[in-house]
């Protein structure tokens, strides 16, 4: 006998009704860069990832009202500050751009929108690394209270999650213990468990002003040709507290993201990172792909490899569409 799985394929009814893998707009979380450098109401675009902007506080507020009507469960919070240094104190401002946006999206807002903050030095840093540096040396477990620090400011200004992103040894166990202490046991951590270092996040940098100013980030961001180290990395961050988890990039490393749900009990996402937004935007300016069915595509393969929610640029975009 002749097996016809073709059958299953004939028309667009048919398809729908056997699909195994569906986008939602509840799989998505839109990412926001808060630049204290801009007026309120200002925003800015960002050259290296057409469509992006950089928002003053006041207009970043109002984005978060516009994601929200649309459906999208949640935004990622990053912050420019006005000042660097050596130590990230900006990161800790109460009154910092991050902080401000956080109170005002969950005073205006409430729980029709969660609100995530990326918790992480290098934006805040003169030196652009994610840690306190010692020469030339990215020092572990002096930049774990400073991530406690920044965890707990953004906990106050009202935040859901807290995300770290530094892929420091104990973060998310320092983050935990000091939000509990604080009397902050309900705000959740989405810990970047498996984040690579990758020549993916150069758009980013340019967006967050996070280029480090000198060597690299391979001595704690993971590297490309692991993966068992990847599920070790996952399983201790759970161990320590984490409520959900990450893998940065999401396209290059769509099997990390089904391994990390085979071997996972909480919920794990994808980072479609700048450097897929780019590469894909720019590809579609000049006519080589089909801009919406791509964009579609991409996001659904990292919905199919395993990923229950996708941290994505084109949130706002998609949701319309879905």
């Amino acid at each position: 006998m002749l097996i016809r799985p073709r059958r299953l394929r004939k028309n667009q009814k048919i398809r729908d009704l056997v699909r195994e893998t569906v986008l939602t707009k509840n799989d998505l979380i839109m990412p926001i860069f808060v630049d204290e450098n801009l007026k309120n109401n200002e925003k800015t675009p960002i050259t290296s990832m057409p469509g992006q902007f950089r928002y003053g506080v006041d207009s970043a507020v109002k984005e978060c009202v516009e994601i929200s009507k649309l459906g999208v469960p949640g935004v990622i919070l990053f912050g420019i500050p006005t000042e660097k240094d050596e130590f990230a104190n900006s990161a800790v401002n109460e009154n910092g751009g991050v902080q401000k946006v956080i109170s005002k999206v969950k005073a205006e807002l409430g729980d029709d929108l969660l609100v995530i903050a990326d918790v992480c030095m290098c934006e805040y840093t003169s030196h652009g690394h994610c840690g306190i540096i010692k020469g030339e040396e990215i020092l572990n477990d002096e930049t774990l209270e400073i991530l406690g620090n920044i965890a707990l400011s953004y906990a106050k200004a009202g935040v859901d999650i807290v995300a770290p992103s530094d892929m420091m040894d104990g973060r998310v166990l320092k983050i935990r213990n000091v939000l509990d202490e604080n009397g902050f046991k309900n705000v959740s951590i989405m810990s970047y468990a498996a984040k690579y270092a990758s020549a993916f996040y150069g758009p980013f940098r340019d967006a967050a002003e996070s280029t480090p100013q000198f060597g690299d980030r391979k001595s704690y961001q993971m590297d490309m040709g692991n993966s068992r180290e990847a599920i070790k990395e996952i399983e201790l961050d759970i161990k320590e507290g984490a409520d959900l988890i990450l893998v940065k990039p999401a396209l290059p490393y769509l099997d990390i993201v089904k391994m990390a749900k085979k071997i996972s009990n909480v919920p794990v996402g994808g980072y479609c990172v700048s450097g897929e937004y780019s590469m894909i935007e720019a590809a579609a300016e000049k006519g080589w792909l089909d801009r919406e069915k791509v964009i579609y595509e991409t996001l659904l393969s990292i919905k199919r490899a395993g990923a229950d929610f996708i941290i994505t640029y084109w949130a706002k975009e998609v949701a319309k569409w879905l």
